[in-house]
C-alpha cells in the first residue's frame, strides 16, 4: 500500500535516492512497477541482502554531490534523526525533488501513539529511537524555510485495517511530494544591458 502511494509521486525516469532504505523491500515493490527508475540506497546501518546498492552513511551528510539525483526519498526516517532539517537540506542539495512518507504529532494522545509504533517496528533492529516527531506546522516552516514548494501530498493512507485504523492511522501519517520553489528574480536583474554594443 505504501509502496502504491509513493510510486506514483515518483517522477518518469527519476534517479532515486532512498535515505535510510533498511532492507529495501519499499524500493524492491517500487521497482517491481517502475522499471523506468533507478534506486540508490544510504543507511547507518547497511543491510547486505538489501535489493538495491546501499551505502553506508554517518547519519548526517549524504555522501554525494549536489544534483547526484532527481529524487531523495524518506520513508519514515526523518523522525530518527536529531534534526530533520538537517537531512532536508542535505536532500535538497542533492536532488531537486524531495518524497517524504513521515507523521503529524498533532491531535490527542498523538505522541504516545507514535512512540508506541515507533518501538515496536524498530526497538528490536537496533534502530536509534529519538521519537523527534513534529507537528503539521512544524513541517510547513521546514518546509518554507528551505524553499520546498508542496505539490502533493496524502494523509489518507489506508496502512491499517480497521480496528486498528482507528487507533494507528487517525491523520497520523502523510505521503509529500516538494519540488524546489522556483525562485523569482527582481526584474532589474532580468533586463539585460546593451552598454558597448
Amino acid at each position: 500500500m505504501l509502496a502504491g502511494h509513493l510510486t506514483a509521486l515518483i517522477p518518469a525516469g527519476a534517479r532515486v535516492l532512498d535515505v535510510g532504505c533498511g532492507d529495501g523491500l519499499i524500493d524492491r515493490f517500487i521497482l517491481e512497477s517502475r522499471t523506468d527508475v533507478s534506486i540508490q540506497g544510504i543507511d547507518v546501518l547497511v543491510r547486505p541482502d538489501a535489493p538495491i546498492p546501499v551505502k553506508e552513511f554517518d547519519g548526517i551528510t549524504i555522501p554525494f554531490s549536489d544534483a547526484s539525483f532527481d529524487l531523495v526519498m524518506f520513508v519514515d526516517v526523518l523522525h530518527h534523526t536529531a534534526d530533520p532539517f538537517v537531512l532536508l537540506r542535505e536532500a535538497r542539495r542533492v536532488a531537486s525533488t524531495v518524497l517524504i512518507k513521515d507523521h503529524f504529532r498533532d491531535g490527542f494522545l498523538s505522541g504516545g501513539t507514535l512512540r508506541l509504533m515507533d518501538w515496536v517496528g524498530n526497538a528490536h533492529h537496533g534502530v536509534a529511537l529519538p521519537y523527534n516527531y513534529w507537528s503539521r506546522v512544524e513541517w510547513e516552516q521546514a518546509f518554507a524555510e528551505l524553499q520546498l514548494k508542496v505539490s502533493a501530498t496524502s494523509s489518507r493512507l489506508g496502512l491499517y485495517t480497521r480496528p486498528a485504523s482507528w487507533i494507528f492511522e487517525r491523520g497520523l501519517h502523510f505521503v509529500t511530494r516538494l519540488d524546489r520553489a522556483k525562485v523569482r528574480r527582481p526584474v532589474s536583474s532580468q533586463v539585460r544591458t546593451f552598454e558597448n554594443t
